[in-house]
C-alpha cells in the first residue's frame, strides 16, 4: 500500500485551541451551509476528516454515521463526546482510523459523504475524490468544502504585489506544508472527472475578518453570511466554498452484508463489530476499544 504524506493531528489540541470562541462565526457559517446542502436523512453517512466530531449533531437523520479520521487522539475525543449511538440508538456511530487515500469501505456503501476542512490537506486531491466517488452508492451525495484560492484577500494581495502566486490560475497552490488552496474551476473539473455531478454551490465565511468578528455579534455575522452564501452559483470569492455533487444512478450499491474492505488489497472484509479482520493479503486490521484501526496493520 503506497503511503502519501498525510497531515496528522495526532496529539493536537485542535478541539480546544483552534475551535475557540474566536471561531464561533466560522462554525456557525459552516453549519448553515452544511444544513442547506446535506440530504437530511439516509442509511449510511461518513464524514472524512471528522476529527473530534464537531459536526456530528447535524447527521441525526442517518441510521449509521462513520466518524473517520487519521488521528487516533481526535477519534478518542469523538468517542468521549458522542458515545456509540445517538438518542434512541440512532444514529449508530462507527469510529474509523484510516488514511483518506485508502478509505477502508465497500464500494457503493454510502448514501452521503461529507468532507469539511479536510481536502486542503490533500497533496493528491484527485486521488481522494476518486476514492470518495468509489464508496458512494447510486445517487449518493458528496458535500465538500474546500479552501478557495480565488478569494478577495488573495486577489488584493496579488494586485498589491504581496504574494507571488496568482489566484486566477487553476492549479492548486501549497501555501504552507500540506495546506493547499484550490481554484473552484479546478475542483469542478476534478469532480466531473470522477463521475460526480455538481448540483449546488455555497460561498462561506465572507466576513472572516478579525475586526468584524470583534465588533459585530456572532449571530448577526452568521445571519449575514447565510444571505451571502446564496451568491455561490454566481461567483466564488470567499475563503471557503461548499458544494454538493451527486453520483449517477448507474452505480452499483454495496454488496449486501458488506461494510469494510482491506485498504491494502481491496478485498471485502466482515461487518462491524468484529474485533479483528484478517485479510488474505496477510494483513490484520483491528478494532481497538471503539475505534477500528485501518491505518496501522499487524
Amino acid at each position: 500500500m503506497s503511503r502519501r504524506p498525510v497531515c496528522n493531528y495526532e496529539g493536537s489540541k485542535y478541539s480546544t485551541e483552534f475551535w475557540t470562541e474566536s471561531r464561533d462565526y466560522e462554525d456557525g457559517a459552516e453549519r448553515v451551509a452544511l444544513r442547506a446542502l446535506l440530504p437530511p436523512r439516509g442509511g449510511c453517512l461518513v464524514e472524512i476528516g471528522a476529527g473530534f466530531g464537531r459536526l456530528a449533531d447535524l447527521y441525526a437523520g442517518y441510521d449509521t454515521v462513520v466518524i473517520f479520521d487519521y488521528a487516533r487522539t481526535q477519534l478518542e475525543q469523538a468517542v468521549a463526546r458522542l458515545g456509540t449511538s445517538g438518542p434512541g440508538g440512532k444514529p449508530r456511530y462507527v469510529f474509523v482510523q484510516a488514511d483518506f487515500y485508502h478509505p477502508p469501505f465497500a464500494p457503493g456503501l454510502f448514501d452521503t459523504v461529507t468532507m469539511i476542512r479536510t481536502l486542503h490537506h490533500a497533496m493528491d486531491a484527485p486521488a481522494v475524490l476518486g476514492g470518495i466517488a468509489e464508496i458512494l452508492g447510486p445517487h449518493g451525495a458528496l458535500v465538500l468544502e474546500f479552501a478557495n484560492k480565488q478569494n478577495l484577500k488573495a486577489i488584493a494581495r496579488y494586485a498589491l504585489g504581496k504574494q507571488t502566486w496568482s489566484p486566477f490560475e487553476q492549479e492548486p497552490v501549497e501555501f504552507a506544508e500540506l495546506n493547499f488552496d484550490f481554484h473552484p474551476k479546478w475542483i469542478w473539473s476534478q469532480l466531473e472527472g470522477v463521475g460526480l455531478r455538481r448540483e449546488a454551490v455555497r460561498t462561506v465565511s465572507h466576513f472572516r475578518i478579525e475586526q468584524l468578528k470583534q465588533w459585530i455579534p456572532t449571530n448577526v455575522l452568521v445571519s449575514l453570511d447565510a444571505l451571502a452564501q446564496h451568491t455561490g452559483p454566481l461567483w466564488q470569492l470567499s475563503p471557503s466554498v461548499f458544494t454538493r455533487a451527486r453520483a449517477g444512478a448507474g452505480k452499483m450499491p454495496a454488496q449486501e452484508g458488506t461494510f469494510f474492505r482491506c485498504p491494502a488489497c481491496g478485498s471485502l472484509l466482515g461487518n462491524p463489530p468484529q474485533v479483528a479482520f484478517a485479510c488474505g493479503c496477510g494483513k490484520t486490521w483491528r478494532r481497538e476499544g471503539e475505534i477500528y484501526n485501518f491505518r496501522d496493520f499487524v
